[in-house]
């Protein structure tokens, strides 16, 4: 009997019943074998306990996972870590520069926008226009990394003003 017809009988493919075949062949017996490699050393309750936590601090260090995982006696190493997080769509990315501006500020730029938005450039031509100067109120001037996904980038928990 052929695949297909034997198929049809059992409702399946003939590339399923192929498969099966071929493995009762093979094997002399049709369950699933393990597969390869190593076990996961992340429980699926370890999983979510780190997407809790980076979802609700994005700015959590490799470091702090590694410590949350050890009090429930499961060590790993940092890329055990970020390969989890990889496998749940987050990604460590930089934050963010944001201007630190509150809503009465930015309804105060826009008003001055729709005010001058007309003005001639002659007008424009006598205003004196001064150098910025850049200074650093929120900590060390370096670059701070969050978990986050591609779309979350101006989430104001992945910015830094």
């Amino acid at each position: 009997m052929g695949y297909r017809t034997m198929g049809k009988l059992l409702g399946e493919k003939a590339s399923t019943v192929g498969v099966i075949i071929r493995k009762w062949k093979k094997f002399k017996m049709t369950v699933n074998l393990p597969r390869s490699g190593a076990p996961c050393k992340i429980s699926p309750s370890g999983a979510s306990m780190i997407m809790r936590k980076v979802r609700d601090q994005p700015r959590t260090t490799w470091q702090d996972l590694v410590n949350d995982l050890k009090r429930t006696d499961t060590t790993v190493s940092k890329k055990t870590i970020s390969n989890t997080l990889c496998r749940h769509g987050l990604k460590s990315c930089s934050t963010r520069k944001v201007p630190l501006l509150k809503p009465v500020h930015v309804q105060a730029h826009l008003k001055f926008a729709k005010d001058h938005l007309d003005d001639p450039k002659e007008e424009w031509e006598k205003v004196m226009w001064s150098v910025e100067t850049k200074i650093e109120l929120f900590g060390l001037n370096s670059t701070r990394r969050v978990w986050r996904k591609k779309k979350d980038e101006y989430n104001p928990k992945n910015t830094i003003p």
